[in-house]
């Protein structure tokens, strides 16, 4: 191949790219010459049949007209796309005064805004946060609660257990009761322990394998029962209205001697009054009672001389008892026609 055949080639390059006047023509042509199997790369290849004294003029000539074919490509490519710019704003001409595009702002998702009113009530009577890990050894989430190995009232829970032997995912928030005690080395406790809970239930409307739940503890000389029902009164009247009446039932949890069921009387005047309450006018919203003294013990405390009372809810719960929700796995679906309800 003579050098003069590069000279050939670039020129039928830059004629035929002065003929390509859209986006499709350039693609082609750059198919077409600069291409894994382009004219440039065919040319190219005929170097072993150049005599050996005129390779490197070969080669040095190839080079040239390739960088000389691509800013050609180039340029082109850069003025076909501002013609077709100026097209479209010619077309479709731009209104520099129209209002721009709203952008959709997030929200807290309805579980976390309804722990953020429950901490907010709580703050104002006094109550500290108080966190623990949602992986528990069988010693707090049974033993130190009253529950020792074979205890029935075990049942009460359907328990994940881990590989690790001792091991659980927890399934009550009450197991920082004892963490907390035994960080407060016999002081006083006021605290709430927020947190989520697991249990191996079968996924229904009415129950996940995971929620939240937030456990109460007060510890301290003199705590009485009558401490517990003013602080559980505060509490449903400022969730649920000032009005709210409270109703409290006994129970049996083992970690609470005596147990309690509270219950707060719901508006008349709400449509779903009948279907909340069953017919009875009246709302289970939590269990609590006077802390067990096997449990104080546990927590480094003698119960011949201070007492307490603990308290446990499910928000999502609440908030489901609140908008009439009746499906508890909308909570997890992720779907914006729920979620932005709220």
């Amino acid at each position: 191949m003579a050098i003069d055949e590069w000279k050939a080639l670039e020129s039928q390059g830059l004629n035929e790219l002065g003929a390509s006047t859209d986006e499709a023509a350039l693609r082609a042509w750059y198919t077409k010459f600069l291409g894994e199997k382009g004219l440039w790369k065919a040319a190219f290849g005929k170097m072993n049949a150049v005599p050996k004294d005129q390779k490197a003029a070969f080669g040095a000539e190839g080079n040239r007209a390739k960088t000389v074919l691509t800013a050609a490509y180039e340029a082109k490519d850069a003025e076909v796309k501002e013609r077709k710019l100026q097209e479209s704003l010619t077309t479709n001409p731009l209104d520099v005064t129209l209002p721009g595009r709203p952008r959709v702002r997030g929200r807290l998702h309805p579980a976390t805004q309804i722990l953020r009113q429950i901490y907010a009530i709580f703050a104002d009577l006094g109550f500290q946060v108080y966190r623990t890990c949602e992986v528990e050894t069988d010693e707090m989430n049974f033993e130190f609660l009253n529950m020792p190995a074979h205890h029935p009232a075990r049942d009460m829970w359907d328990t994940f257990f881990t590989t690790t032997p001792g091991v659980v995912l927890r399934t009550h928030t009450s197991p920082g009761q004892i963490h907390v005690m035994r960080e407060a080395a016999g002081k006083p406790v006021r605290v709430i322990l927020p947190g989520m809970c697991y249990r191996n239930e079968a996924i229904s409307t009415r129950s996940e394998i995971q929620f939240y739940q937030v456990e109460g503890l007060v510890v301290g000389e003199g705590v009485t029962m009558a401490d517990l029902k003013g602080t559980i009164t505060a509490f449903a009247r400022r969730m649920f209205g000032p009005e709210r009446q409270v109703r409290i039932r006994s129970s049996y949890f083992p970690f609470t001697e005596p147990s309690i069921e509270v219950d707060i009387d719901w508006p008349k005047d709400d449509p779903n009054r009948d279907r909340l309450t069953k017919g009875t006018g009246w709302l289970e919203i939590l269990g609590a009672g006077m802390v067990h003294p096997n449990v104080l013990r546990a927590g480094g405390y003698d119960p011949e001389k201070v007492t307490g009372f603990a308290f446990g809810m499910g928000p999502q719960r609440m908030l489901m008892l609140k908008h009439a929700i009746d499906d508890i796995r909308l909570f997890w679906q992720n779907d914006l026609r729920f979620l932005k309800q709220f």
